[in-house]
């Protein structure tokens, strides 16, 4: 399943056109932690796109979090989010 999840994340971030991006699956610095309970997922998503140009880091991240809200908090329990624009 954690390939599967990481595929169905990468597929649902295409939505954003991203110049660059990198999903690090970061759930085994997690391990014990009670959002891990049940296989719940911890990722960190670093992801470059003109889709944030001129907008703010709460909107850049409110885009981020509309294409995976429906897979929280299960199977993903934390999204650690870092955005980048294009100029």
């Amino acid at each position: 399943m954690p390939h599967e999840l990481e595929a169905l994340i990468t597929q649902r971030m295409e939505s954003l056109e991203p110049l660059a991006f990198e999903l690090i699956n970061e759930s085994d610095l997690h391990a014990g932690h009670a959002g891990s309970k049940g296989g719940a997922q911890h990722f960190a998503v670093r992801i470059t796109s003109a889709k944030f140009d001129g907008i703010n880091t709460m909107a850049r991240h409110r885009l981020v979090y509309a294409c995976v809200s429906d897979l929280m908090p299960h199977p993903i329990h934390a999204l650690r989010i870092e955005t980048q624009g294009t100029v």
